[in-house]
């Protein structure tokens, strides 16, 4: 991480980015474990950790906020769904229908995160020209 504040998204923006990468991998994992008995689905927690690390803030600007963030603590979660019902008799909870619908939404996501990291750097080099 480059430790100045004019890199404070761009530090934010990476964090995301890892979680979206270990997200995608844990969906894969999910895929590919589709018919192995009692696997359960694994997922990637970083959006609830990105909202506490904000805070609330109804007296800061988001700038403000995004700075006061010590990204060394924002850490992706990734954990195993033990939640989610199983319709199937082998104990897997896996549905891949839902799995593939996920994969796509993160892939999105993914590539909006690297469009904004690539935004602002084109914004770092508009401003040192």
């Amino acid at each position: 991480m480059i430790q100045t504040n004019v890199f404070d998204y761009i530090n934010v923006l990476d964090k995301a980015a890892d979680a979206g990468w270990l997200r995608n991998e844990a969906i894969s994992n999910n895929i590919a474990n589709v018919d192995t008995p009692y696997y359960k689905r694994q997922d990637v927690s970083f959006e609830n950790e990105l909202k506490k690390a904000l805070g609330s803030g109804l007296n800061k600007s988001m700038d403000e906020r995004v700075s006061s963030i010590k990204t060394s603590e924002l850490q992706a979660r990734p954990y195993t769904d033990y939640e989610s019902y199983s319709y199937r008799l082998d104990g897997n909870n896996v549905d891949v229908e839902n799995e593939n619908v996920m994969l796509a939404e993160n892939q999105l996501k993914y590539q909006g995160l690297l469009t904004s990291i690539n935004q602002e750097f084109t914004n770092l080099q508009t401003v040192i020209k």
